[in-house]
């Protein structure tokens, strides 16, 4: 089985979390702390020498924090407010040394503290939000950098910090306008060019990710960061070459980053020069020895060269690391395949269903091994084309008039999404065109067809197909959400067998359907169910089932559930939308 593929990996964060923007030094002027209780002295000298003194501990502290001593950093601080315990700058280095020493709730406790003393300190609140950040709570961190962004609108820090965080809740729209705010602020902000170069990538801009990154490395020519996500662009847009150059950029600055080496045997495996990914991969590993997602590619790579043993034990290491990890199981399982131990396959599949029920990888994989063993009752059980894949007409709920109207102007708003794109390499659609999430930003029609989507997946989920001890209805989801993207074909346009491993139910919308494919006796731009990935080693030809598509109709079904379109020959375009529900 084709490995998955993680290659951005959020570099764009490196630099400005919590480690960094915590030790800065306070804009605002200090408050004095409480009277000396020493020999009195003239007001103006008092406060000269306890200026002095905080301006010292202040900056042996950022020292400190600078070289990644935080011990030392808290030690200093909590000296100085034995003697003066409100004073505000030091309780926020003091909190982000307690923080940076594992101790996360002194280090709230003291940064709270700060703001107690000065409730218009930026940068307190800007590092409280970083250590929430840290921590997981992200909501809480969001408001501590909303509250700092209130007092001083040009806090570019905690404009940037919002940002990451508004991306990694996934309101993508949001993140890419708070970068650009940044940018606005600080147009020499370099991280916040790769955070914006990153979203757009997410987004399916691709040019736009490109240009920004051309940008970045204008201002940074030697950021390593830079070029290996450049490279990241360049391999989505299938310019492999140019990828790998970019990536060798970012090793001649730093032989050792894991990431640009893994990208690069990423961008070889692709190419079908599985030696020349090994060599990449083991650098990486090198580097970084429990980089999991280095070892199934590792493991991938040498199966494909035939080294099997290594393989193996490459897949296993990647379990051991991250024993939840299911394509490193699909992996290794497929492994077994190909030297026709079943039974082994088949117990792989048991084992990781048993402490994930319902994994979409892991059901799709059983489905295969099922077939391989013969067992055509168990196999129909969990894969029912006829039950599990369900059709439904959008004419019945809106009427012909109107469901066509609404698909002529959801053609014109995919065809000209600024996202469409022919399809990346690391996608399943070939000779055809993608979007990226279609629901985030201007809806346009799509805030038509939305509730239309979702009134049928609760209709599909009230009156589940299957028995309520299924696998596929053990893991319905209490809560969800909704990805949506379009795919636009042309003349042998199709998309390659898969699943969508990360989602419990999907589903394709067909807007636009060319007339060449109405009836066709070959099923050409047809979509099948039941044809599995060609990377599997399986040896038994398995049952299909394919479904014509037309205007206006909807089709449900299990997420884990092999399905692929037949290519069609005529230039006329076949526009779909497919759409996951994940669980929340």
């Amino acid at each position: 089985m084709k490995v998955l593929y993680l290659r951005g990996l959020g570099n764009h964060r490196c630099g400005h979390g919590t480690e960094e923007y915590n030790a800065k030094m306070v804009r605002k002027e200090q408050k004095p702390g409480r009277k000396s209780k020493s020999q009195p002295r003239p007001v103006s000298s008092l406060l000269k020498r306890r200026a002095e003194k905080v301006s010292t501990v202040h900056r042996q502290a950022v020292t400190y924090l600078e070289a990644g001593l935080p011990g030392e950093a808290r030690r200093i601080c909590e000296a100085f407010l034995q003697r003066y315990p409100r004073h505000a700058g030091i309780l926020n280095l003091g909190g982000v040394a307690c923080f940076q020493c594992g101790e996360g709730s002194r280090g709230i406790q003291m940064l709270e503290a700060a703001l107690v003393e000065d409730p218009e300190f930026t940068d307190a609140f800007n590092n409280l939000g970083n250590v929430f950040k840290a921590l997981g709570r992200l909501a809480e961190a969001e408001q501590q950098y909303r509250q700092a962004i209130e007092i001083d609108h040009h806090h570019a820090d905690a404009h940037f910090n919002l940002a990451m965080v508004i991306e990694i809740g996934g309101r993508l729209a949001e993140a890419e306008e708070a970068y650009r705010t940044v940018l606005n602020i600080q147009p020499g902000f370099v991280p916040a060019y790769l955070g914006l170069g990153n979203v757009l990538k997410i987004l399916g801009r691709l040019d736009e990710s490109l240009a920004v990154h051309n940008q970045l490395l204008a201002l940074a020519p030697g950021h390593v960061d830079g070029h290996n996500n450049r490279g990241t662009v360049l391999f989505e847009m299938s310019s492999l070459d140019a990828a790998l150059k970019a990536y060798s950029e970012a090793l001649s600055l730093q032989p050792g980053h894991a990431d640009a080496a893994y990208n690069s045997g990423v961008a070889l495996q692709e190419m079908g020069r599985f030696d020349e990914a090994i060599r990449y991969y083991r650098q990486a590993l090198e580097a970084r020895p429990g980089y999991v997602e280095v070892h199934v590619n590792l493991g991938y790579a040498l199966h494909q060269t035939g080294k099997i043993d290594e393989a193996q034990v490459a897949y296993e290491n990647a379990i051991k690391l991250a024993p939840d990890h299911a394509q490193a199981h699909v992996n290794l399982g497929d492994l077994y395949l190909d030297q026709e131990d079943l039974g082994s396959a088949g117990a792989l599949c048991d084992r990781y269903l048993d402490a994930h029920p319902g994994d979409s990888a892991l059901l799709a994989f059983k489905s295969i091994v099922l077939d391989e063993l013969g067992n055509g009752d168990a196999m129909r059980k969990l894969v029912d084309y006829t039950s599990m894949v369900q059709p439904v007409s959008l004419e019945d709920q809106v009427g012909a008039t109107a469901l066509r109207n609404l698909n002529s102007i959801l053609a014109d708003h995919i065809c000209a999404h600024p996202s469409l794109a022919v399809a990346p390499t690391s996608h399943t659609t070939r000779k055809g065109k993608h979007t990226g999430e279609l629901l985030t930003g201007d809806p346009g029609p799509i805030a038509e067809l939305e509730p239309l989507l979702r009134g049928a997946i609760e209709a599909f989920c009230a009156e589940l197909p299957v028995a309520a001890d299924h696998p596929f209805a053990i893991r319905r989801p209490s809560d969800y959400w909704l990805s949506l993207w379009a795919v636009v074909l042309n003349a042998q346009g199709h998309q390659v067998p898969h699943i969508h491993p990360s989602a419990w139910l999907s589903g394709v919308y067909y807007v636009e359907v060319p007339e060449i494919v109405s009836g066709s006796d070959d099923h050409a731009g047809w979509i099948e169910f039941g044809s599995r990935s060609q990377h599997f080693h399986a040896r038994s030809d398995p049952a299909v089932r394919c479904f014509e598509p037309k205007e206006g109709l909807l089709l449900l079904f299990p997420s884990y559930i092999y399905h692929r379109t037949v290519p069609y020959g005529a230039e006329q375009r076949r526009i779909s939308m497919a759409f996951d529900v994940i669980p929340a």
